[in-house]
């Protein structure tokens, strides 16, 4: 392992990571040499992501440099190489490293490079791809992770995020890069690497706004971009749709990587948007939303005197049943291509997401497709003929229309603040429309825990989890009969299901689910559980479907904890 790590250190350009390793070899840190080279970052789900630092273990230029290597190969295979590659990077650090990398690794590998101006979001970039008519695109983000970690996304020339079996042959490309020295770099000033200025934002806010029009009204938001990227661009895109500029939190809205006011750098964690939430009681706030620090995904919290608190944050899936609530009452223009309006529209979810999305298709009379987890399935849910209306995953990743083919969350936000005033109009509330959905098709409970296992110790017993739930699933849950189980490792099962084989779980309860899986991009094993319940009449009916499904939902989910002994 030694020898691996001089080996390491004697082709690393990063000043800091030579330092680094420096030291853990010279002070013989036989536990640090482990942890950075007993294993390495797997080129996969997402790309790669993980900690900053020395070693294949870890997101350095090194890896970076490889990687990129990878996608070249890949790319000069694809037959579309003359369309090059767009390149994105967010405010973390190392990020402009990365990019800049990237870049001169792809033109050295004589491809053209499309590198976007300065650190912005996400959906940016996925847009890019196929603005500019791009072979394939490059992002720099660890999106919602910790502070300590980076990431690298791929998309293909659709813009959306790789899939089989482009990652595994990226994969092996990276595998069979020699040392870096025989890696041409391009220089700075390589006339292949093509430094755009704002035209692509430009095109993206145009298209947005042509995408969801709509008379706009008074609303007073208040957001935040925890201290991402999203903030600039957020602002500008609601100030040109109509509306008033937002009340920002200060002390988030600079980009810094370092995220200072929160544990976690993502709306779903607890506290993080406590802020957001005091500055709207302070100035009187219809709605307080916030993007991730990459802006691709969107939180919701809206003014509820029955909260504790006096605000309610609406759960994923209650952002994503309103969301698509309104592209079925007032559907985006089609812009996914010139002929995108005239397709057959579809929604789609995941299979941890909740079930209610399926039955507002079914009266909408508009097709219904579930997928894996990820948005890299959501996004090639429509299929050959037919556009993507509308499609989102209870983990706040929601594309309305066509525009992005990933999560968009400054164009959800939009079409949210957009749904707000039409309902407004009509004399409702976000909140009643969430009530009438409950008393049509029944009051819908999700809850989501993770468990964060961390090391390789962690990611042993994530699996030892995954392996006893197979070989021995429950007869029950809570004292309530576990119907079915289906599990997707299991090719029979999931082409019965329609989907590609995964390491998931499904327990299916009588009007009840649970789905149990890994997370694709953090150390944590996930359980997802679903209650549905009749809503009976009147205030009292609806009070008690909702408060005894969600009862009910938290006791599965401490009796599917126990079973996976992670209580």
């Amino acid at each position: 392992m030694r020898a691996a790590a001089e080996a390491w250190l004697a082709e690393d350009p990063d000043p800091e990571t030579r330092a680094e390793l420096a030291a853990v070899l010279e002070t013989a840190d036989e536990a640090g040499l482990a942890d950075r080279f007993g294993s390495r970052l797997q080129f996969g789900t997402a790309g790669l992501r993980g900690e900053l630092g020395a070693g294949p273990n870890r997101m350095n230029r090194v890896l970076v440099r490889r990687a990129a290597a990878g996608v070249a190969a890949w790319v000069r295979a694809s037959g579309r190489a003359e369309g090059g590659v767009a390149v994105g990077f967010d405010a973390r650090r190392k990020s402009r490293d990365f990019a800049e990398d990237t870049a001169a690794v792809l033109a050295g590998a004589g491809l053209p490079v499309h590198l976007l101006a300065g650190p912005l979001p996400t959906p940016v970039l996925a847009f890019a791809v196929r603005h500019l008519g791009a072979a394939a695109g490059v992002m720099v983000t660890a999106s919602h992770n910790p502070a300590r970690d980076n990431g690298y996304k791929v998309y293909d020339h659709t813009g959306a995020q790789i899939i089989l079996p482009d990652d595994a042959t990226i994969s092996a490309a990276i595998d069979a890069v020699g040392p870096l020295s025989v890696v041409t770099l391009a220089a700075a000033d390589h006339p292949g690497i093509h430094r755009l200025g704002d035209e692509v934002v430009e095109g993206y806010l145009a298209a947005v706004a042509s995408m969801l029009p709509g008379p706009p009204g008074e609303l007073s938001i208040v957001y935040t971009p925890l201290h991402g990227v999203g903030g600039g661009l957020v602002s500008e895109l609601l100030v040109r749709a109509g509306f008033a500029p937002p009340h920002l939190v200060v002390e988030q809205y600079s980009s810094d990587p370092d995220f200072p006011t929160v544990a976690f750098p993502s709306p779903e964690e607890p506290g993080a948007l406590d802020l957001a939430l005091a500055e709207a009681g302070r100035v009187g706030a219809d709605a307080v939303m916030a993007n991730d620090p990459d802006a691709d995904r969107l939180a919701v919290a809206l003014p509820d005197p029955a909260t504790q608190g006096g605000w309610r944050r609406l759960s994923g899936d209650e952002v994503g049943v309103l969301l698509a609530d309104a592209v079925f009452s007032h559907p985006p223009a089609g812009s996914g291509g010139g002929e995108s309006a005239d397709l057959d529209p579809v929604v789609a979810t995941t299979i941890v997401s909740s079930q209610l999305l399926s039955k507002m298709a079914a009266v909408a009379g508009v097709a219904y497709q579930e997928t894996l987890t990820g948005f890299k399935w959501v996004a090639r849910a429509a299929g050959p003929g037919r556009r993507l209306l509308f499609g989102y995953e209870e983990a706040l990743g929601y594309c309305v229309g066509d525009l992005v083919a990933d999560k968009d969350g400054m164009s959800a936000l939009l079409a949210f603040a957009l749904r707000i005033v039409a309902l407004r109009r009509e004399g409702h509330t976000v909140l009643d429309r969430l009530d009438e959905l409950a008393r049509t098709h029944g009051s819908h409970a999700t809850t989501q825990r993770s468990f964060r296992l961390e090391g390789a110790d962690g990611s042993a017993r994530i699996a030892g989890a995954m392996t006893e739930l197979r070989a021995a699933p429950p007869a029950e849950l809570a004292g309530r009969a576990v119907r079915t189980v289906d599990d997707l490792a299991d090719p029979t099962v999931a082409e019965r299901l329609g989907l590609p084989t995964a390491d998931v779980v499904v327990l299916r309860l009588d009007a009840a689910r649970v789905v149990v899986r890994p997370s694709g991009t953090e150390p944590k094993l996930k359980t997802y559980v679903e209650v549905v319940r009749p809503v009976g009449p009147g205030a009292d009916g609806l009070v008690a479907a909702r408060d005894g499904a969600a009862a009910e939902a938290a006791v599965l989910g401490d009796a599917v904890a126990a079973v996976l002994a992670l209580g």
